[in-house]
């Protein structure tokens, strides 16, 4: 569940917000903060829906919560502008490149705001009772240098999804455990008539997810074990020849660098894919589409299925120019004591990163293989300051490892990764 700035905006969001900070002293809209009179915090949020139109869009989901918060806060208002996954961060720039800063943020990175200085620590907006009830595995990764900045605030898991139909008519009696299993499945049911016998989302939204979970399946990653980017390791080269492989066969996505998850996910539910990974979030989007045939279980690997797979969180911050912070630790506290993280499951099919939330949600049988995962999950280098550049030129370029040379685009990105 991604996103990131697009095009040549190499300075960051980051930089931008920085730029900002160092100017006007205004509290940005924010209301009669000296006075004691009601205050306005300003709130971007990423949509999680299918757009503003929808039942399941953002604005309906945050205009919910908005409202039981202020009913419960009468001086307090919150302001909240939805944006889709690819364009808030490029929008966020834009308003602070206009002086309009927001209160909070709420989007899938957080740590190339710290090293400039623009967030509150973790400690300052939100009470000891809620710190203590976030799960410690995913509230870790909201420290840099051993400081609380990013909040956790969904989680997931990814499994890999199977169409029982496909494979039945394609003469496959159970989903594939390892590679050369997963090309075999992915050749019949091509032979099938399946158009798409592997769904591969290499898009804007989805690339670093999809890349990260093949690596994982031939003992790679973003680091090394010692902690050094290995973006490019003979691992992830060996992995990204043998997705093109796949491609090439005409076994996948056509054109995947151009697909983001939500297109071939909406394919998986309409009988145009055979498989595809996922996570719960996918859920509303296959059974939306008429879909109820589909097995779930671990994701292949080279030599066998993943022992471990990946979380992903995506974050909530408050940024700490425009003096709020009484304001911003009242409205998270509420909202993650209040039915909004269950709110948010009913509607998204997302995990909750509370231990209250996730034991309420124990009885779910269409969660539950991946709450089970989520214990042994893996996650994005997210406390290294490099990741929000980093994760911008995966999503950017390493779709076109498919089409080019997987060892020269995965060495490029190193080399941003290096700061060379």
């Amino acid at each position: 569940m991604s996103k990131r700035i697009a095009g040549t905006a190499a300075i960051g969001l980051a930089a931008v917000l920085a730029l900002s900070a160092c100017g006007s002293g205004s509290d940005g809209g924010g209301g009669d903060k000296a006075a004691g009179g009601p205050v306005t915090l300003k709130m971007v949020a990423a949509d999680y829906g299918d757009g503003p139109t929808a039942e399941n869009s953002g604005d309906r989901f945050w205009k919910s919560v908005v409202g039981e918060f202020q009913a419960a806060n009468p001086g307090i208002e919150v302001d909240v502008q939805v944006i889709n996954w690819n364009d808030i961060d490029k929008q966020v720039a834009t308003m602070v490149q206009n002086g309009q800063v927001p209160d909070i943020l709420q989007t899938g990175d957080y740590s190339g705001f710290v090293q400039d200085g623009l967030l509150h620590k973790v400690d300052e907006v939100l009470s000891p009772n809620t710190r203590s009830d976030l799960l410690e595995k995913f509230a870790e990764f909201g420290k840099v240098d051993g400081t609380a900045y990013g909040i956790p605030f969904v989680s997931s898991a990814r499994a890999l999804f199977y169409n029982k139909d496909l494979f039945e008519k394609a003469g496959i009696a159970e989903p594939p455990k390892t590679w050369d299993e997963l090309k075999t499945d992915a050749e019949k049911l091509k032979n099938a008539g399946v158009s798409q016998p592997f769904g591969l989302p290499l898009g804007q939204e989805e690339a670093q997810a999809e890349s990260f979970l093949w690596f994982m399946g031939n003992g790679g990653g973003y680091k090394d074990a010692s902690g050094k980017w290995a973006i490019d390791s003979p691992q992830n080269v060996e992995t990204f020849a043998f997705i093109k492989e796949l491609h090439d066969a005409g076994l996948t996505t056509p054109n995947p660098g151009t697909k983001d998850r939500k297109t071939v996910w909406e394919d998986f539910a309409a009988g145009k894919v055979g498989m595809v990974n996922g996570g719960p979030m996918s859920i509303p989007i296959f059974e939306s589409g008429g879909l109820t045939g589909y097995g779930v279980t671990a994701i292949p690997g080279k030599n066998g299925p993943l022992d471990t797979t990946l979380g992903v969180e995506d974050w909530i911050m408050a940024f700490n120019k425009n003096g709020h912070q009484e304001q911003i630790r009242k409205f998270f506290d509420f909202f993650y004591s209040s039915s909004a993280a269950q709110k948010i499951s009913d509607t998204y099919k997302l995990l909750p990163v509370t231990k209250s939330g996730i034991e309420k949600l124990s009885a779910d049988e269409k969660l539950k293989p991946f709450l089970d995962a989520l214990p042994n999950a893996t996650f994005y280098p997210f406390t290294d300051p490099k990741w929000s550049e980093v994760n911008t030129a995966i999503k950017q370029t390493i779709g076109s490892a498919v089409s080019g040379d997987p060892a020269e685009v995965l060495g490029e990105i190193q080399k941003i990764a290096e700061g060379s």
